[in-house]
């Protein structure tokens, strides 16, 4: 039995923060789920396939974050309990279907996840997703610790039942990753078959519709709005002259720096966890006892700007500050230390600063850039590509493992803003210079977001090469399907969508699959699309050599080692492949066996036939 699955109520389990986001899921009988996976957010989709498949629960990885959003939305019009999880960005892909949602609201109940990443790391933006909430007018709630996201995920899908709206989880990355202790409640009884009654003029969102949803979201809002004043996850604590307003795990760093500093019974503190709509009133209330306020928030001055408004209603003339010089920076996370400092200076107390470790007397650590794993197709088709255009043809990319091709030696990445962007971009530049361009895209960033730019493409006459590098799965965010992958391994009858056929059926004539780690072969093939004029599209299949790792026909292949005797050190396997799996040792090129997946490709370059095959054990 999955362990979320496990009903024993009052009992202690150990749950990383995206785990204790599915727990309350289940707890709260959640019924139908969809997501498109994102770091930081995957985890919960992860419980979620795994749970289904021992539970009647429904659960799907979309093919992108809008579908996810609108499959659970027809779900929760027919009254089940539905949760779709994605990444900050991707609430962009969703935003489309979002903002109606609002006015349409929901029969049953929706809790949308949405998981921003404070620091980038493994995103192209920091946006800071509670601006969604004023966009849409949803509510948001925001969890300070593991613990709370459980209870706090269970609350969601109560006020979108009393509301009838969908509502916004919104975490960061140190929730949705850090581990804690979770009590766990009860798992409710899921309701999985829904009824849909006809209402075509509150649903069908043509003007005349709108005009008269409009107001009823705005009612919804007023009502939201006294929720958030009354809130138990908004409360003040402490009775001191000094303010400090904060939310998420910034409510943790602040519960620290006033007892390292302390200095706590100087302060009382405004903790936010129901934020949107702001508690305006309990704002109010909180601020007629302070001398000044200091708002501790990563991301963007959202809660200082509702703050200094709420001053301004009540007629109160205060210092309210978050943002700025000396203050907090809109970049970046949060840190203990840093909160510390910034406490410590704005209210004048005395502290002693964080002093870094003295490190001079040890040796700097090497450098560590990102890289493709050892046996990565998308190195060799990179290679490839590389061989054939050099330097001469621009490369917009996309989001996934390949993006870390924009890395030397391979150097294939000139361009990326978003996913689908590289098919879309290449027109672009192809009409605006006149030169070659050769695009880059993922086989489940292929079906996330490629099809439409590339239909575009087609139409308008653009005239570029596109790379589809297919590995079989979603690698960037731990392997989740997608329209395109076999699942019959795993005994789940999903229908299979080939790329080749949409791409031909979208209209591309000149269409090549090939084996990246046959490299002569795909030479042939680029070489040969480099002379077509239009839209051409190479298809380069071979599996994740992680992915393939867990399938049950895995076999694992003979590594390779350099022979010293032949090997003449020209280095062809390192300068132009450059896999993790070598070393130099005494300025010799080695190879580390026990990373080594023996995909081959690094013989195809070795001048000397030096690279061999380690030799099988004898029995």
């Amino acid at each position: 039995m999955h362990p979320l699955l496990v009903d024993r109520p009052g009992d202690q389990m150990l749950m990383l923060g995206n785990e204790a986001i599915a727990r309350g899921a289940l707890e709260a009988g959640v019924a139908f789920a969809a997501a498109y996976p994102g770091t930081p957010s995957s985890e919960i989709a992860l419980q979620f396939f795994q749970c289904s498949m021992e539970t009647d629960l429904y659960f799907e990885y979309s093919a992108n974050e809008k579908v996810a959003l609108e499959v659970a939305a027809g779900a929760a019009m027919c009254g089940l309990k539905t949760m779709v999880t994605m990444k900050h960005v991707g609430v962009n892909v969703a935003a489309d279907a979002l903002m109606t949602l609002a006015y349409t609201g929901i029969v049953g109940s929706m809790v949308l996840v949405v998981a921003d990443d404070p620091f980038m790391f493994s995103s192209q933006n920091e946006q800071d997703s509670r601006y969604y909430g004023k966009l849409s007018c949803l509510p948001i709630l925001e969890p300070s610790t593991v613990a709370e996201a459980k209870e706090m995920t269970i609350h969601a899908f109560e006020l979108s039942a009393e509301l009838r709206l969908p509502v916004i989880l919104r975490t960061t990355t140190r929730i949705n990753h850090s581990s804690g202790e979770v009590i766990l409640g009860p798992l409710q009884q899921r309701e999985t078959k829904g009824v849909f009654e006809k209402n075509p003029f509150a649903y069908v969102c043509i003007p005349a519709v709108s005009r008269n949803l409009h107001p009823k979201l705005l009612d919804k809002y007023n009502r939201a709005n006294d929720r958030a004043n009354r809130s138990p996850w908004n409360r003040i604590e402490g009775e001191g002259k000094w303010g400090i307003v904060c939310n998420g795990v910034s409510y943790g760093y602040v519960s620290d720096a006033l007892r390292e500093l302390g200095a706590a019974d100087a302060f009382r503190i405004l903790r936010v966890g129901f934020s949107h709509p702001f508690p305006d009133r309990m704002t109010q209330a909180f601020l007629e006892g302070c001398e000044k306020v200091l708002v501790v928030e990563e991301g963007e001055p959202y809660m200082e700007e509702a703050v200094r408004n709420s001053a301004q209603k009540a007629g109160l003339a205060l210092r309210v500050e978050g943002k700025g010089e000396g203050l907090f920076s809109r970049l970046y996370e949060l840190n203990p230390a840093l909160v510390k400092q910034v406490i410590g200076d704005f209210f004048t107390l005395p502290f002693q600063a964080y002093q870094p470790i003295e490190t001079d007397d040890l040796p700097e650590a090497p450098p560590r850039p990102p890289n493709l794993c050892a046996g990565c197709p998308h190195r060799a088709t990179f290679v490839a590509v590389r061989e054939v255009f050099g330097d001469l043809a621009i490369y917009p990319t996309d989001i996934g493992c390949y993006t870390l091709g924009v890395l030397p030696p391979l150097n294939m990445g000139d361009f990326l803003i978003a996913m689908g962007a590289g098919i879309g971009t290449a027109g672009g530049f192809a009409r605006a210079t006149g030169r070659k361009v050769v695009a880059f895209i993922g086989d489940s960033t292929f079906f996330h977001s490629g099809l439409s730019p590339l239909a575009n493409a087609i139409h308008n006459n653009h005239d570029f090469t596109l790379v589809v590098l297919d590995n079989g799965t979603t690698a960037m965010t731990g392997h989740q399907p997608h329209p395109g992958v076999d699942l019959s391994h795993l005994n789940l009858a999903r229908n299979t969508v080939s790329i080749e056929a949409a791409v031909k059926g979208l209209g591309v004539e000149q269409v090549i699959t090939v084996n990246p780690f046959a490299y002569r072969k795909t030479l042939e093939a680029i070489q040969s699309l480099a002379l077509h004029r239009g839209v051409s599209v190479l298809i380069a299949r071979a599996p994740c050599p992680l992915h393939v790792r867990t399938l049950p026909s895995y076999r694992k292949k003979r590594a390779f080692y350099v022979n010293k005797e032949k090997c003449r050190n020209h280095r062809h396997c390192v300068t132009k492949v450059a896999c993790p799996a070598f070393y130099l040792q005494d300025q010799e090129v080695r190879i580390d066996a026990n990373r080594c997946e023996g995909c081959a490709f690094c013989v195809q370059f070795c001048p000397e036939n030096a690279i061999v095959p380690v030799k099988m054990e004898e029995k």
